[in-house]
């Protein structure tokens, strides 16, 4: 028999699962923020800084003792590596060979963003081979190409032949320069007891579904397949076959089907932090599947960064609230980094939002964690919309840093 479980249930399953109990209060900060990458199973790369970037701020989101530079040095001491998950990602080195099959698939012609450029591939890759590794600042630029930073679809052939070299496996990158990738060799990346065998369609299968319900408490195959071409059948097939044998079991949300593993249901006995209010980036792990999140928690969720700016309701970059177990508001910030003072932009609650002054004195305290976070000295309270929030906050920011 299929066990239900409420709305409220569901949501803190997804929650405790997203941040077990204790994460980043045991041990080195270091290797706090290795279990998190291990345990969410990739944290998502971003370049848009207008505040702490996407990866940077996961990890902090679950870890108050993260800081920047760990990425760096996981990835200088081959604990993670840089590909490709739903999209550009960290991920842990033990996850290597599942990763092979997408290099695979890209290697025999599944095209990533360009046609490969095979005689340019072969020019790059000669130079790495002989001179160690480079950056794509290292190759020449296009003859009469004015310089200037390129739009990610004009990159000039070099650095389309160093991307297609990674995303096929031939390159990995060895660490970063800013944020300027350096690659190397593959075989001088990797640690020497990596596993590099190709992992049969089942085994990939069962891992997908497994990585997946370990981080996020429970899903459906659609879920577990996101952005992952081809994958869905499989990812279907492969749920439905563990399901009969007990390896995960369903679960109804909604009149809806989702799997979760065994024992996952024991989480719903801890307690979750409901009065800790968390500022979440737009790429979090939690909320990167904007449909999961409006059939779980009625959340509605669009970034509009890509957006013109007078088509912008929330702002350029607006950061999702959680608090008390549930999506109840967005804030536009601003890390003014020369004036090292954060600015709050814009804000908007939820309809359900009522007790707005509970919310600000929980926010206020965060929203000075943030700022430090992001090297600010200062919080600004912009004019915001709501006027009632505005005052608050101003209000409750100015009692917490006197």
């Amino acid at each position: 028999m299929t066990e239900t479980l409420s709305l409220d249930e569901a949501r803190k399953l997804v929650l405790l699962s997203q941040w077990p109990p204790g994460a980043g209060r045991a041990g080195r900060a270091l290797d706090a923020t290795l279990a998190a990458v291990r345990h969410l199973g990739y944290v998502q790369i971003d370049t848009i800084s207008v505040v702490e970037r996407a990866h940077h701020h996961t990890l902090w989101s679950r870890s108050r003792r993260y800081r920047p530079a760990h990425l760096q040095r996981l990835l200088e001491d081959k604990k993670i590596f840089e590909y490709w998950s739903h999209a550009a990602a960290y991920l842990p080195m033990e996850d290597y060979r599942f990763s092979l099959p997408r290099m695979r698939a890209i290697a025999g012609g599944q095209r990533h963003w360009f046609a490969p450029d095979r005689r340019m591939m072969k020019k790059v890759l000669q130079r790495i081979s002989a001179e160690g590794p480079l950056r794509a600042r290292d190759f020449e630029a296009e003859p009469g190409r004015r310089p200037g930073r390129a739009a990610m679809w004009d990159w000039k052939p070099a650095k389309r032949a160093l991307e297609q070299l990674f995303m096929e496996g031939r390159l990995m990158t060895l660490r970063r320069q800013g944020f300027s990738k350096v690659y190397d060799l593959a075989e001088r990346v990797l640690p020497p007891a990596t596993d590099t065998t190709m992992p049969s369609e089942r085994e990939y299968g069962r891992f997908l579904v497994r990585r997946f319900l370990q981080a996020n408490g429970l899903g459906r195959p659609e879920e577990i397949a996101y952005q992952r071409n081809g994958a869905r059948g499989l990812v279907q097939g492969c749920a439905a076959h563990m399901a009969q044998r007990g390896d995960i079991m369903p679960l109804q949300v909604r009149g809806r089907i989702y799997y979760a593993l065994p024992g996952a249901l024991e989480l719903l006995g801890r307690k979750w932090a409901r009065k800790r209010l968390k500022i979440l980036s737009p790429f979090d792990n939690l909320l990167i599947q904007r449909q999961r999140m409006r059939d779980l928690f009625d959340f509605d969720y669009r970034i509009e960064c890509y957006t013109p700016a007078d088509k912008r309701k929330h702002g350029y970059f607006s950061l999702p609230l959680l608090w008390g177990g549930r999506l109840v508001a967005r804030m536009d910030c601003k890390a003014e980094r020369p004036n090292r003072a954060l600015l709050v932009r814009n804000f908007a609650g939820e309809p359900f939002l009522t007790n707005k002054e509970e919310l600000v004195d929980a926010l206020a305290g965060e929203l000075i964690r943030f700022a430090e976070f992001n090297a600010c000295r200062q919080v600004k309270v912009g004019a915001l919309p709501d006027k009632t929030v505005q005052t608050l906050l101003r209000r409750a920011l100015a009692q917490t840093t006197h």
